[in-house]
């Protein structure tokens, strides 16, 4: 990460997000600490007229008073907390061990050096000190004190000699060593893989002293590297023994009270459509015709809730879990799998407990009516998305006609989506084929077809009316409190720089509006289809958008331009999916609103762990990259330049889209410079150019599986 000033081009800008909104409304209380400012002010200040947007700002200022930065003086009057010269945040831990600290205090980020860091870690929060800005430097600060742990676990290899071990850790962000006296080994031998708990850290001390709490195995064993992922991001692999025993507690018979008051759909054709090594099935579909000649369409759901108390062990571990974890050749369930692949699962031809969101629908799709509510359905056939997909394409096989109804209507809920808004990120997954030592054998690409596309579709329609059966038409104080999926509008500085990066190649994108940017970049991700350029663009729209989260604050979901949107549709897998189907069940039955600060919080920890998620899923693709290119030193690719750093440039191969680095001290023909502005590295002496989306040639001249990491040089290197 380039850590740097950050520039405003003014304050009126043609839309604001709530990222943006919130940094230029701290801005205007900080240049005066103590005036009073109601939202009509702050929106006279920064121009803004539409009632939207003046609403969102309302929402920010009493964000602001949550967090301790505002005090609410009187109703509607705001003003700053003062911090002096001290700020919170988060440590951004560089690889040279020094550090810059993010903070929602002040705009520029603060850097630390490692000697001023005083013991604190990648991702601990922090209270820093703000010294006197050096001529023409970035702030400076020193951690005075470290408000939370990050963490106090770290993976790696342990190296012993005579008197002392240390445990060289593997992430990127933890430079320091871990000294582990010899008693505290565990009997953990030399070059092993192993975890170890920092349980001091004298001050003065070069390293910390921890101790080893688990021995993970001999490097490069699947199963070893696997848990050292898990292990790194620190995720579970097992369930403790005693929520495997209150899972084997539950019954899975189904009793008749169970369904005395739920709606009957198990003589309604219903089928499952998922990946063919799927072992948890929550969603399924039926489908009839009516009288009137519409469709009733019902999205059923696992009842997890059913089946999870709120305040039993299950319900912790679920909720610590958050989510599901997918590992390049495991998953690694939120649930035990006596109810994830067995109770919960809509398996054929059994009866199952469901949640369901059941539409009546014409023949163009529109939603005359709908009902969520308890259900108990029996699924008549379950389908791989191979085998959905020969069906659609042939117009033949099991239960065709319902099938083909389904993927009709679904084009049809899809066409409305993209003529409302809603932008079509479309990106080919890279799958491993792997041994049965886990070794990956091949490499190949998943790009989502039209079976896919049929369960998004109804998966997408649950989940945004369930949201507006709670969050629509209703005034701010007769809101109840609920868990939405909300997705911000992007950064028009990063949608700016976007633009003008895709002019390079003959594309660009319309910034007027909304609806004008969704259109324009729908009409350029298909433009790019097949191109060489293709994956780079993606990637780095994708970045120039916002990331979704979860939050009881909605602002809507802006990638599928809905008003409202939430998660409803997999509780088997996602904790927030089980609050949803909680709340929907409470209000359904008249219940008060629940508490919004709990939710809150569980919703800031679901986001956080879904991140976690992602970030092991990507540990595990790249170690299977490194794995599968480790007998292929020395051999030349065609490849496209993914990224430019200032220690480097990435380059993706064509023919795989595996990634390495071209290391900028591997490039001696020039002295070359970073310009973060163009994505470019330019030769001082020569101006020799290197961007993203050129195309080179590299050869592998590294795989380094304890780093995760691809070396390559470029062949015009090496003539």
């Amino acid at each position: 990460m380039t850590h740097k000033k950050k520039k405003r081009k003014g304050k009126k800008l043609p839309s604001y997000n709530q990222k943006t909104l919130k940094k230029f409304i701290i801005d205007i209380f900080r240049k005066d600490a103590g005036k009073l400012y109601n939202y009509k002010q702050i929106a006279k200040q920064l121009d803004i007229k539409d009632h939207e947007t003046r609403k969102l700002i309302n929402n920010v200022l009493y964000q602001f008073v949550n967090d301790g930065k505002l005090e609410e003086v009187y109703t509607g009057k705001f003003k700053f907390i003062a911090k002096g010269a001290f700020i919170t945040g988060i440590v951004d831990m560089t690889m040279r061990g020094t550090a810059y600290i993010v903070s929602d205090d002040i705009e520029e980020d603060i850097f630390v050096s490692q000697v001023n860091l005083n013991h604190a870690l990648h991702g601990d929060e922090v209270k820093v000190y703000i010294a006197a800005r050096k001529k023409k430097r970035q702030l400076e600060g020193e951690v005075v004190e470290i408000i939370k742990q990050s963490r106090t676990t770290f993976v790696g290899v342990l190296e012993i000699s005579k008197h002392f071990a240390f445990l060289i850790p593997e992430g990127r962000n933890m430079p320091h060593d871990l000294f582990i006296p010899l008693n505290k080994l565990k009997g953990a031998k030399n070059g092993v893989k192993a975890i170890a708990e920092i349980v001091e850290w004298p001050k003065g001390a070069k390293n910390p002293i921890a101790e080893i709490i688990e021995v993970l195995g001999t490097p490069g064993d699947n199963e070893v590297e696997m848990h050292a992922i898990l292990a790194e991001f620190e995720l579970p692999y097992k369930y403790p023994e005693k929520i495997i025993a209150e899972a084997e507690k539950i019954a899975n018979e189904i009793k008749p009270s169970d369904i005395k008051n739920r709606r009957d759909f198990r003589e309604i054709t219903t089928i499952t459509i998922d990946p063919e090594d799927a072992k948890d099935f929550d969603d399924a579909l039926s489908i009839r015709t009516l009288e009137n000649g519409n469709y009733e369409i019902g999205v059923h759901i696992a009842d997890v809730s059913h089946y999870v108390e709120q305040g039993t062990l299950l319900d912790e571990e679920a909720y610590n879990r958050a989510t599901s974890v997918y590992l390049v050749d495991r998953v690694i369930p939120m649930l035990p799998e006596r109810l994830s692949n067995l109770i919960c699962s809509l398996r054929p031809d059994e009866e199952k407990l469901t949640f369901s969101a059941v539409f009546e629908m014409d023949d163009n799709a529109n939603v005359i009516s709908k009902w969520f509510g308890k259900t108990i359905i029996k699924s008549d056939r379950r389908f791989t998305y191979d085998e959905a997909q020969q069906i659609i394409e042939t117009g033949t096989g099991d239960f065709e006609d319902e099938v083909l109804k389904m993927n009709e209507l679904a084009q049809k809920l899809r066409e409305q989506r993209y003529r409302k808004g809603s932008i079509s990120f479309d990106k080919i997954e890279v799958k491993f084929h792997i041994d049965e030592n886990g070794k990956p054998i091949d490499v190949y690409f998943k790009k989502s077809k039209e079976a896919n596309k049929l369960i998004e579709e109804f998966m997408l329609l649950a989940n945004k009316k369930v949201a507006e059966e709670i969050g629509k038409g209703k005034s701010k104080n007769a809101e109840k409190t609920f868990v939405y999926r909300i997705h911000d509008e992007p950064d028009l500085d990063k949608l700016n720089t976007f633009s003008n990066f895709i002019k390079r190649y003959g594309y660009k994108i319309n910034l007027k509006s909304k609806k004008e940017i969704a259109s324009s970049m729908n009409n350029l991700l298909e433009t790019v289809q097949g191109k060489s350029e293709q994956n780079v663009i993606e990637n780095l729209a994708i970045r120039s958008m916002a990331k979704a989260e979860y939050s009881t604050d909605n602002i809507g979901h802006y990638g599928l331009a809905f008003d409202h949107y939430s998660h409803f549709t997999s509780p088997i897998r996602r904790y927030p999916d089980l609050m949803v189907h909680r709340l929907l069940e409470l209000y359904n039955s008249g219940g008060q609103s629940a508490n919004k600060a709990e939710y809150e919080n569980s919703c800031k920890h679901s986001s956080k762990m879904e991140r976690t998620a992602a970030m092991a899923e990507r540990a595990s693709i790249k170690y299977k990259q490194v794995e599968f290119m480790q007998d292929k030193l020395g051999q030349i690719f065609d490849g496209v330049i993914s990224g430019i750093t200032e220690w480097g440039m990435y380059v993706e191969i064509v023919e795989n889209k595996i990634e390495g680095m071209v290391s900028l001290r591997e490039m001696d023909d020039d002295f070359y410079i970073f310009n973060e502005k163009e994505y470019s590295i330019i030769g001082q002496s020569h101006g020799k150019k290197f961007t993203i989306g050129d195309q080179v040639q590299i050869q592998i001249s590294k795989a380094n599986l304890r780093r995760k990491q691809l070396d390559f040089i470029l062949v015009d290197e090496l003539e």
